[in-house]
């Protein structure tokens, strides 16, 4: 079946399996591995995309589903200011990105940020219940979720003025 969407920002298209998994499409057929295969079972964060504006696991996700998507990864996230803002939030509070579950506190905070400009803290820890994180303490996440909302308002504001 051949399929097209829109994956970070650019238009692709690709023939597959209509059971193949999105995890699997995205590193085999366009080597973007920053989504990691864990638990496949949607249950511990280490595949997630942002799918149609929500952060869903690319292992759940069939082929089928994805035609006229939109599918950002954190490959084509990096790329932004708005990643730039969450790395140095996650900087400053010595928030860990270990491969297994980077790329979904990465995710989840942008897409908290998008929806909440200053989230609270019971928010925050609402956003990441999904995310099995075992090197990043939880105080050390809220702070820097908040400190990278910080970070953002500022550098919209520069770039308002």
């Amino acid at each position: 079946m051949t399929l097209s969407f829109i994956l970070n920002g650019e238009p692709v298209t690709v023939n597959v399996e209509p059971n193949r998994r999105l995890i699997d499409i995205l590193r085999n057929d366009f080597e973007l591995t920053g989504c990691k295969s864990g638990c496949l079972g949607g249950l511990c964060g280490a595949c997630a995309v942002i799918f149609n504006g929500i952060v869903s696991p690319a292992c759940l996700i069939p082929a089928f589903r994805i035609r006229d998507s939109t599918i950002i990864t954190i490959e084509g996230f990096a790329r932004s200011n708005h990643y730039k803002d969450i790395e140095r939030g996650f900087s400053l509070h010595d928030v860990e990105s270990c491969g297994y579950c980077g790329a979904s506190k990465f995710l989840i905070t942008e897409i908290l940020l998008v929806e909440k400009k200053t989230p609270s803290r019971e928010e925050i820890l609402k956003a990441f219940d999904s995310v099995k994180c075992r090197c990043t303490l939880g105080e050390n996440l809220i702070d820097a979720v908040m400190a990278a909302s910080e970070i953002r308002q500022r550098r919209l504001r520069e770039q308002n003025a």
